[in-house]
């Protein structure tokens, strides 16, 4: 894999984690694309883009991560905003701690598959479709209940299945519960912190067990600034888009690219 290569997935990695058409779909389609041996630089390039990623996000919402610091002493029953948004991140993280402890290597062995990412970006993309047309949405990501809360993290849970799309997943039902479209991206990525954070770790936890494969610190640094830079920026437009925009443009893309996907596997 060449440094070109690097780039290229770190920027198909910075722009799809926090987009609503699934991260993990782009990089199986990217590799088998191009024909790339994910065997001999997964791990490594993946903790790249992940701690990428992780920073990028830290970054954009350091106020906002700040200002939960300080309401957790009192989240538990405090009923400021940032204690009530403390509590909704902390049981929303629930599900994807069980979920990706249990059974994330079975989700890893069983769906990761181009029959499985098309399904799940046609499917995604007509909730998608509904969410914008079935209810107006005036409500702030402050108001979420508890058992919302807990949905919201089921759905981000569900994202490790490739195609899902964690942000597009918890975006999608925070809007059907009445959040508002801006309001509830900027929930989504705030949730997804915990779930890219403890990603990361596990990963960089086996790739000190394993070692380095030769060359890799160079295609990791590719990766890490690719995507941190390509994140950031990704998410401070998304959310601005998101303000006066549906996400019909997105939902589109998803069934135009399970199309294409489809019209590959029976051709």
């Amino acid at each position: 894999m060449t440094a070109f290569g690097a780039a290229l997935l770190g920027i198909i990695q910075g722009l799809t984690e926090f987009l609503p058409i699934s991260s993990s779909a782009h990089l199986i389609l990217a590799r088998a694309l191009f024909g790339w041996d994910a065997s001999e630089f997964g791990l490594a390039f993946d903790v790249a883009c992940h701690v990428g990623t992780l920073v990028a996000v830290l970054v954009f919402f350091r106020r906002d991560i700040l200002a939960m610091v300080v309401a957790f002493p009192s989240a538990l029953g405090g009923a400021s905003d940032g204690a009530r948004l403390v509590r909704s991140i902390v049981v929303g993280t629930v599900p994807i701690v069980f979920v990706g402890f249990f059974f994330a290597d079975l989700i890893t062995s069983r769906f990761r598959t181009l029959e499985v990412v098309a399904v799940a970006l046609a499917v995604g993309a007509l909730v998608m479709v509904a969410a914008e047309r079935m209810r107006r949405q005036t409500r702030t990501e402050t108001s979420l209940t508890s058992v919302e809360a807990f949905g919201l993290g089921l759905v981000q849970a569900a994202a490790l299945i490739p195609g899902v799309s964690r942000s597009g997943a918890v975006l999608t039902l925070a809007m059907l519960l009445g959040i508002r479209r801006e309001r509830a991206a900027r929930f989504s990525f705030l949730l997804g912190i915990p779930a890219i954070m403890a990603a990361a770790v596990k990963q960089a936890l086996d790739l000190v067990a394993e070692g380095f494969p030769p060359g890799t610190p160079g295609l990791f640094a590719v990766g890490f600034v690719t995507s941190g830079v390509v994140g950031y920026v990704t998410v401070k437009y998304f959310i601005q888009y998101l303000a006066n925009h549906s996400l019909d443009l997105f939902a589109g893309y998803r069934l135009g690219l399970a199309t294409c996907i489809f019209l590959v596997l029976v051709g």
